[in-house]
Parts: structure tokens; sequence; C-alpha cells
């Protein structure tokens, strides 16, 4: 019962029991940051800091005053070009595209009704000249096969 109880133990402890692995991953952890890395996070973090300061310190004035030169000009260039830009869509707004495109859409239609309606005259005329041409020829034949018969 005893090497029962030691065993369950074993099979509780491997399987629950995680402090082995999690001091493993501490004891790497550190020696990563603190022995191969030579504080080099540390190091960054100074030459942010003094980055940042001189930002703050002389960098936000100049691009302040350089704003003041020159937000002004821009101001004036973009109201111009918003001018121009109203008063081009004030033209198109003048030009009624609609009732030009229904004119020509119209003008279109009647040209092609005219094209269909003088097709089908032509298509008639030609018709009738072949019915005439064919009654002719039958006549002419007619009038051919009674003489020969006439004749012999």
């Amino acid at each position: 019962m005893a090497s029962i109880i030691k065993d369950t133990g074993e099979i509780w402890t491997r399987l629950f029991d995680h402090r082995p692995f999690i001091q493993g991953e501490v004891t790497f952890f550190l020696r990563e940051f603190q022995d191969r890395r030579d504080d080099r996070e540390v190091c960054r973090l100074f030459k942010i800091l003094e980055y940042s300061t001189e930002l703050g310190q002389n960098r936000l004035d100049r691009a302040e005053t350089l704003g003041d030169q020159h937000l002004p000009s821009l101001k004036a260039n973009l109201d111009v070009a918003l001018s121009m830009c109203e008063c081009v869509l004030q033209k198109e707004n003048e030009f009624d595209s609609d009732s030009k495109l229904q004119d020509n859409r119209e003008v279109r239609r009647s040209e092609w009704q005219k094209f269909i309606n003088d097709m089908t005259d032509k298509c008639s005329k030609v018709d009738d000249e072949f019915m005439n041409k064919e009654k002719e020829l039958q006549e002419y034949y007619q009038d051919l096969e009674q003489k020969l018969h006439i004749a012999s």
C-alpha cells in the first residue's frame, strides 16, 4: 500500500508540480537579460529619453515657428483651390447635361427610324421589281412555248 501511495505521489508531482520547469524558465530569463544583453536595454532607454527631451526642448519650438511662417500661405493656396473647384461645380450645374443627352437621343432615334423606313421602302421596291421581272419572264417563255407548238 505504501508503494501505491508513493507512486501516486510521484504521478501527482509530475503532472501538477510545475516548479522545476518554472524555475528553469526564470533562470533562463534572468540569464538572458542580465548576463547576455549587458544592459543594452537600459542604454537604449536612456537614448530614447535623451532624444525625447531634445524634441521637447528644441524641435517643438522650431516646428511651431515654421508652422506660423508657412501655414498662412498654405491656407491661402487651399482657399484658391477650393474656389476654383466651386467654380467648376457651378459651371457643371449650369450645363444641363440631361436635357442635352435627351435631345441627342431623340435625334438619333429619329435618324434610326428614318433609316429603317428607307430600308423598308428599298426592300419593297426590290421585291416589286423582282416580281415584275418574274412575270415578264413567265410571259416571255409562255409566248415562246406557244410559238414553238404552233411551228411544229
